[in-house]
């Protein structure tokens, strides 16, 4: 049996006198989608930026592609194949739509050389034209030229998953992406992860239950920093820990 995409064990992290994160063991596989879910301030956030670099652990590792990333910072492991969105939009607004992906196709090929005017045209075009199909992946095809400040908040979701998309990944690490969206945007950005999903493995944190148990193969959930069950949705649904400490269920 092939070993999985990630391998996170005994992951602790403490932020003074709270424990955030306690000795979580939790492995993705290869092309599936991975619900984490939890209450507010069970750490998933906090799980999801050690995986990404931007956290150190104070114990634990984090293997990925058999690989030990837990000294990696956050941009080599991108360059090794994980890429994050966040709870909060991050894009540049006032950039088109497409400078947006670009730019981020620009870190992932090149040390900077990327939008000086010596730059080889054969390159910018294939820049541009790389740029173009990631915004068609997310269906944002001619929409290039406007400024990403301008698009809807859903479609504002759909260009930074573009641009994470951009850098070629192998995990995506979906932090929430329907916060802030209406019942169609949420319902738009649920068929995206579907198509997403046949290309890229995905962890998903998300507190839109019905979206979670929808598009996920496994889930597990953290509660208090600790990683209480980890199995097939229908398994986690019926778990006892689950429906007492998340699903507001008394099981005694």
């Amino acid at each position: 049996m092939a070993d999985p995409l990630l391998q996170v064990c005994g992951l602790s992290r403490s932020f003074g006198g709270v424990r955030a994160l306690e000795a979580v063991d939790l492995t993705i596989e290869a092309g599936e989608i991975h619900g984490l879910i939890g209450p507010n301030g069970a750490g998933k956030t906090t799980f999801i930026h050690h995986v990404s670099g931007a956290l150190r652990p104070d114990a634990g590792s984090l293997r990925f592609g058999g690989r030990d990333v837990t000294a990696l910072a956050m941009h080599e492991r991108v360059a090794a194949g994980i890429a994050r969105s966040y709870q909060i939009t991050n894009i540049f607004p006032r950039f088109p739509v497409i400078d947006n992906v670009a730019l981020a196709i620009q870190g992932r090929t090149d040390a900077g050389s990327s939008f000086r005017f010596w730059r080889p045209v054969r390159a910018e075009t294939a820049l541009f034209a790389e740029a173009r199909a990631a915004l068609a992946q997310v269906g944002l095809a001619g929409r290039e030229a406007e400024p990403a400040g301008q698009l809807a908040h859903g479609e504002q979701r759909a260009l930074e998953l573009a641009m994470a998309l951009a850098t070629r990944p192998q995990l995506l690490l979906l932090d929430e992406p329907m916060a802030g969206t209406g019942p169609e945007e949420a319902e738009r950005m649920v068929r995206l992860i579907e198509h997403l999903a046949r290309h890229v493995t995905i962890l998903l944190v998300e507190h839109d239950m019905d979206a979670v148990f929808r598009l996920a193969d496994r889930i597990s959930v953290l509660v208090d920093g600790r990683l209480i069950c980890s199995g097939l949705p229908d398994e986690v649904r019926a778990h006892p820990g689950v429906r007492e400490a998340y699903l507001g269920v008394t099981t005694r």
